[in-house]
């Protein structure tokens, strides 16, 4: 009998592409990951992870026991949701994943409403890039994910994964004290040409939105710093190194140095839950949307 723990590991593994992003994951250590898929190699006495460079990756005969994983955590998960229905609680093992804005800003306050109110119900959060997250319901890593679109990159929807509208996120133009646009309660994008950008990386969406906005307003944006995380795109902002366009949420109170002007039109992202069709009735899927569209609405602009 194949151990269902060990399947799981294998299964993270071929969702996340390696031992260690499995194992975060998980919320497991990466040498117990290994240990998992080392016994159900010995069990299957198959070969499943072959070294390539530094990681590894999935045998053909692992990919095939990966699929099967998944196609028995399905069964599982619909199990869970007909039992959990007839007890009518929200209770059990429910896994978020969140792009790290909605972590910061949405999340905290929502997780504590779910934990005040449904003492069985065991929420826990990962934060993960948005444009991760939708493939990882899909794939039945994690349970639910808060992610987001813009105008410019519509949010997939993959067969088999329902979403609800958690509300919508507000942008402005971030600029240094003193900037001459700084004392401006608006700025329309054509305005904009010659500044310098601070961005998110290629590939971001964020970053995606700025390039191709500021070329339809005529004009190339040059980016001079890149970062990842908000935080220190307003640091740089601070420091009188470029402008940005950065989402309130999860922003926090501005530094000095720092004024925020509006942008006619006003950028806006959309926050989506996301799950998959089959635990649609399970009363932790329903309770934890309803806490995230409550939240929303106190924290966003809908």
């Amino acid at each position: 009998m194949l151990d269902l723990q060990r399947l799981r590991a294998l299964h993270a593994v071929s969702v996340h592409g390696s031992v260690g992003a499995a194992a975060s994951a998980l919320g497991y250590t990466p040498s117990a990951i290994s240990q998992q898929i080392a016994k159900l190699e010995r069990e299957t006495r198959t070969v499943l992870l072959e070294r390539e460079g530094r990681g590894v990756k999935l045998t053909e005969e692992a990919r095939q026991l990966a699929a099967t994983a998944h196609e028995l955590m399905a069964v599982l998960e619909r199990a869970e949701t007909e039992l959990e229905q007839r007890r009518g609680v929200p209770a059990g093992l429910l896994t978020v994943a969140a792009f790290a804005s909605a972590a910061r800003g949405l999340l905290p306050a929502a997780l504590a409403d779910l934990a005040g109110r449904y003492p069985a119900l065991d929420v826990r959060l990962t934060e993960v890039d948005p444009h991760l997250s939708v493939d990882l319901v899909a794939k039945g890593a994690v349970d639910l994910v808060v992610a987001h679109d813009w105008d410019i990159a519509p949010l997939p929807a993959p067969a088999g994964v329902e979403q609800a509208v958690i509300g919508d996120d507000l942008c402005d133009l971030l600029v240094p004290a003193g900037h001459p646009l700084a004392g401006r309660d608006a700025v329309r994008r054509e305005e904009l040409g010659g500044e310098r950008w601070v961005s998110q990386p290629p590939g971001r969406v964020c970053h995606d939105w700025l390039v191709r906005t500021m070329r339809s307003a005529g004009f190339e944006p040059e980016i001079v710093h890149r970062a990842d995380e908000n935080p220190t795109l307003v640091a740089l902002v601070a420091a009188g190194l470029g402008v940005a366009v950065i989402p309130r949420l999860g922003r926090g109170a501005l530094p000095g140095g720092v004024v925020a002007v509006g942008l006619d039109p006003m950028p806006r992202r959309r926050l989506y839950a996301l799950w998959r069709g089959g635990s649609s009735r399970r009363p932790a899927i329903v309770a934890t949307v309803d806490a995230l569209r409550a939240q929303g609405r106190v924290c966003l602009v809908r």
